[in-house]
């Protein structure tokens, strides 16, 4: 069994309320989670406007298979015109 998480850190300039903020940030919670069959949440910086961090994890039998849905999990999050991915980490467990 393979555990695999991305930490993407998000900037977000468009957004002007938290309100604004949380409506992006739950837009790609739920496509990641809906296409990857993945768990996803945001983790940190919850109480400012335009920067955000979501951890996306996946667990399979195969290091291979976790690693190619991570790495499509962030061109995913890439793909979303108003956010720009400042960073993001995966880790193996």
């Amino acid at each position: 069994m393979v555990v695999g998480s991305v930490l993407v850190e998000l900037h977000i300039p468009q957004s002007t309320s938290l309100k604004a903020k949380r409506s992006v940030v739950n837009r790609i919670k739920q496509r990641l989670a809906s296409r990857f069959n993945a768990s996803v949440a945001e983790v940190d910086y919850q109480d400012l406007w335009q920067r955000a961090a979501i951890a996306v994890a996946v667990v399979g039998s195969e290091k291979a298979v976790v690693e190619s849905s991570l790495a499509k999990a962030v061109n995913l999050i890439q793909s979303e015109p108003s956010v720009e991915v400042l960073a993001a980490d995966v880790t193996f467990y």
